[in-house]
């Protein structure tokens, strides 16, 4: 009799020095990752499907179109309505996918899916992700290549629950490294970014946790001065994590939870290229002409 297959399919686990990681072959999501004894991630068990999209892929949009309702080309776009009680789509068509695995090794992995052609999306993309951990963290790439016969628009994300070791999350101050903040209402866009001084309840550049509560887009996401990462940081008792992301990821979605499992209190940075939305608002759209190959990183440190 064959094993039953665990919800997130099979683990696998890359390992350099202290520092392990556990992906997974659904989703292609990342399930723990650790240092020593030190977590940096929220992890659920391989038999649950993550809990509140931790450790999701999100391609090819990150957060959620608008009633799942898009144009490209002029023609009208219907998306599944994967968040039905709200009536949106969201995170993307490769959640559930079982990605296939390529090359890999002791400290790294790849794995591929494809976006296939569908009902609200229309032309077929060719994805890959590379989880590699060192000394230094883990760090992801993202490939996507156009395999259709038209351009068209896309975003890329991904849904970490960072943690400081050991630190309860209310203990810690979180600093992201934006300079505007979105209006959202069910997590769609209502306007236009405005600067991040104007609205100091969800200025998070260094922001205690304790009782905050925030589900909230940040643009503006840009390298310190003679940096070349954006860096967003979550410090506690038992040290600090950090997602850093190349300039591609302009934009970070930080949500608070009040109860993941196992855990109580957490919460989410969230490496995007675009905002909610996008696919409407145009804001932060990477657009692929056929064969065209785009390639963006983000990493976890800590």
């Amino acid at each position: 009799m064959r094993t039953p297959m665990p919800a997130t399919g099979e683990q696998f686990e890359i390992v350099s020095g202290a520092t392990r990681a556990v992906v997974t072959e659904v989703g292609a999501g990342l399930r723990s990752l650790v240092v020593g004894s030190r977590p940096l991630v929220e992890t659920f068990d391989e038999q649950d499907r993550p809990p509140k999209g931790a450790g999701t892929v999100l391609v090819p949009w990150p957060n959620r179109v608008a009633r799942g309702r898009w144009t490209w080309n002029g023609a009208g776009q219907q998306l599944a309505l994967t968040e039905p009680d709200a009536g949106n789509a969201i995170h993307g068509l490769l959640r559930f996918t079982l990605y296939r695995v390529g090359e890999r090794s002791t400290d790294a992995i790849t794995l591929h899916a494809t976006v296939a052609p569908q009902p609200g999306w229309p032309v077929p993309l060719a994805t890959s992700i590379r989880y590699a951990v060192s000394d230094a963290g883990l760090t992801v790439t993202h490939t996507v290549i156009n395999v259709g016969a038209a351009a068209v628009p896309f975003g890329v994300g991904a849904h970490p629950y960072v943690r400081a070791g050991s630190s309860a999350t209310d203990d810690c101050t979180i600093t992201i490294s934006a300079t505007s903040v979105l209006p959202l209402d069910g997590g769609i866009p209502t306007g236009p970014a405005t600067p991040l001084d104007e609205h100091p309840d969800v200025d998070l550049r260094g922001k205690p946790m304790a009782g905050l509560v925030v589900d909230h887009a940040y643009g503006g996401c840009a390298p310190a001065a003679g940096d070349d990462k954006v860096r967003h940081r979550l410090d506690g008792p038992d040290g600090h994590v950090e997602v850093w992301a190349d300039l591609a990821f302009g934009y970070v979605q930080v949500f608070t939870p009040p109860e993941f499992p196992g855990r109580g209190r957490a919460v989410a940075i969230e490496p995007m290229t675009c905002p909610p939305d996008a696919l409407n608002s145009g804001a932060g759209l990477i657009t692929l002409a056929p064969g065209e190959t785009w390639t963006g990183t983000w990493g976890i440190s800590g």
